[in-house]
């Protein structure tokens, strides 16, 4: 444990010689920067985002979760010092001597180096387990699915310093089945497990029986209290359709949620950010363009220019969802026809329109008055929400973010008309992977490849 925690506190207070190795790095390169300036700008730096990066978590234990969630954090607590050091300067002695370009390549600079640590200190925490150095041995009683996922997310976490020594099983081996090869094979009944740590021959087991193994488990849990060894139940939750799960407590009773939002805290935050910066440069990009548009729509054809239709928000709330009209008719009832290839009811602009995703633009304002995301589950008209969710398990978890312009379904091939079954259950799939994987990073990737998808037309009528 000691050279862990070591390694860990050096990996940290390398930050602070990254922020100023950053910060040297820049000023060689404005001369009327003086000494003076350098030390006191240095140590408002790393002080103010020492003092951040505890409102953001930066240093909070990373075990078992992305690593992309880690580069975020650290991203966002180094780029809101850096504009608020900027704030600080304009009422200082110090605000010409360092300019928004130079703040800029620091903002670059500073997070690139601290990264290569973590590459660096990861690599080394994998070389302590790899060669049985600062580690723990661990086993795990359950020679099954949710047994090979957690030595695999263990393997993936060297932080936590467990090198894995096999699986135990009172099940024959037929039963089990043959265990992939890059996790340990099984090494015998319950009962050796018992005896090994016992011995001291393991330090660290998981139980991963099913939770229908209640009488087994307690057996177990009682023979291994005459033990030193750590013990830990992992329940088979997988059994149920998680959807970003997590654990709390309330008054001290564990809980854990199997149906939650992913977008709590800074992650909503970043997200509404994003949400706010993209949406106000597409709209002054195509502020013009929607203006051509609705002239288009007003000459072409009878009715209003934009069509406003009830759809399910964030947790199911009915919002009002805006698009240029692309047909003769504005259905928005309690039956509501999908639009087929050639549908008969399009205006005389209306299908270029619709292929062309232009129809979506004035949804750019649901974004900005914070009622849809640019990415998310794309909403579907409340009669096809009521039909669909009994027809359709978990249907309705797609609401537990908000709706958004574009998503994982679409940019994956499921646009267009839902005429059967599977490929509104593709979507629903597609949506609640979106919300388990969900990173700003993925947020990101899903509008880049949104534009291929728009160019190409595919399934859009």
């Amino acid at each position: 444990h000691l050279m862990r925690d070591l390694s860990y506190l050096l990996m940290n207070l390398f930050d602070a010689v990254t922020i100023a190795l950053g910060l040297l790095l820049i000023v060689s390169q404005v001369p009327e920067f003086n000494s003076k300036s350098t030390i006191i700008v240095t140590l408002l730096a790393i002080g103010g985002f020492y003092f951040l990066a505890e409102i953001f978590g930066v240093y909070r234990r990373w075990n078992g979760i992305a690593f992309t969630r880690e580069v975020t954090t650290l991203v966002l607590a180094w780029g809101t010092t850096l504009v608020l050091l900027k704030m600080l300067g304009i009422f200082t002695s110090y605000s010409t001597e360092l300019s928004t370009p130079a703040l800029g390549m620091w903002f670059v600079v500073t997070p690139v180096m601290a990264l290569a640590v973590r590459v660096v200190h990861n690599w080394y925490q994998r070389y302590l387990v790899d060669q049985g150095i600062s580690t723990r041995r661990f086993a795990i009683v359950g020679a099954n699915e949710l047994g090979i996922q957690l030595a695999r997310n263990v393997r993936n976490s060297p932080s936590l310093g467990l090198k894995l020594m096999g699986y135990y099983d009172d099940r024959p081996d037929d039963r089990t089945g043959k265990l992939p090869d890059d996790v340990a094979q099984k090494l015998g009944v319950i009962q050796n497990v018992i005896e090994a740590a016992k011995r001291g021959e393991v330090q660290v087991i998981f139980i991963t029986l099913p939770m229908r193994a209640e009488a087994r488990i307690r057996s177990l849990i009682k023979e291994l209290a005459d033990t030193t060894a750590s013990v830990y139940i992992v329940p088979d939750l997988f059994v149920f359709q998680m959807l970003n799960s997590r654990w709390s407590d309330i008054e001290g009773v564990p809980v854990v949620s199997v149906f939650e939002n992913p977008l709590f805290g800074v992650d909503g935050v970043v997200k509404r950010c994003l949400d706010l910066v993209v949406s106000t440069a597409a709209l002054t990009v195509a502020g013009i363009p929607m203006l051509m548009i609705a002239a288009a729509v007003k000459l072409t054809s009878k009715g209003p220019v934009l069509f406003k239709q009830k759809r399910y928000g964030l947790e199911g709330d009915e919002i009002d969802v805006w698009k240029f009209r692309s047909m003769t008719v504005c259905e928005n009832g309690t039956k509501v026809t999908q639009a087929t290839q050639n549908d008969s009811r399009f205006t005389p602009i209306g299908g270029f329109l619709r292929k062309s995703s232009l129809d979506e633009l004035p949804q750019i304002f649901n974004v900005l008055a914070g009622h849809m995301s640019l990415v998310g589950p794309r909403p579907h008209a409340n009669a096809h929400n009521e039909y669909y969710r009994k027809q359709i398990d978990g249907y309705m978890l797609r609401h537990k973010v908000k709706p958004g312009m574009t998503g994982l379904a679409q940019v994956n091939g499921c646009r267009g008309e839902t005429e059967t079954l599977d490929k509104m259950e593709k979507r629903v799939f597609f949506d609640h992977q979106y919300i388990r994987e969900w990173s700003i990073w993925l947020d990101i990737k899903i509008i880049l490849k949104t534009f291929l998808v728009v160019f190409s037309r595919q399934n859009a009528y």
